[in-house]
């Protein structure tokens, strides 16, 4: 592997999550300060973030509208992130929520935390279930917490979880253009 930081290299997004631990409130507020931080296009900053701690009513909100097969893990997280965009005049709004989650991710392993994102989701449960704005559009769950034991996970997700990570190789991830001089 070439010379990446080890906040990219070891960064990984388990499912066994620590069922006990918390990330504090200080910690939480330095993640969202990353995502703050986050390049967006003409300085929009169009995302969102609804917090949930586990065991409050934003926590459980969020759960339950990840679908069963995540929740049997989503649980054990201490947090639950809702990133969202507002949607009202920017055809980047989605991609700058990308920058911005990254970073956060980015900043959480810096921490110590393991970060795992969840795309299926109902959104519309969501918008009703939190409440959000008509132009507030949910993308991304992401749990946040502590590693915890693998062992404790059901056996389906036990292998995903203990198995080595792969890449696709970089010449497969890079467009056959042409006119390139590359």
């Amino acid at each position: 592997m070439t010379d990446l930081t080890p906040l990219l290299a070891f960064r990984w997004s388990p499912r066994s999550f620590d069922p006990i631990a918390e990330v504090t409130p200080a910690e939480v507020t330095t993640l969202l300060e990353a995502a703050r931080w986050a390049p967006s296009v003409d300085n929009r900053q169009p995302w969102r973030f609804a917090v949930g701690h586990r065991e409050d009513e934003t926590f459980k909100r969020i759960l339950v509208n990840l679908p069963a097969t995540e929740q049997r893990w989503a649980g054990r997280a201490s947090v639950l992130l809702l990133a969202a965009y507002h949607a009202t005049g920017n055809p980047f709004a989605a991609y700058d929520l990308g920058q911005a989650v990254a970073h956060l991710t980015v900043q959480a392993t810096a921490l110590g935390l393991h970060v795992r994102q969840v795309a299926d989701l109902d959104r519309v449960g969501l918008v009703a279930d939190l409440d959000l704005p008509a132009d507030v559009r949910p993308y991304v769950v992401t749990a946040v917490g502590q590693l915890g034991d693998p062992f404790s996970l059901p056996a389906d997700l036990l292998v995903h979880e203990t198995s080595l990570r792969h890449r696709r190789p970089l010449a497969e991830l890079l467009l056959s253009c042409s006119n390139s001089s590359t």
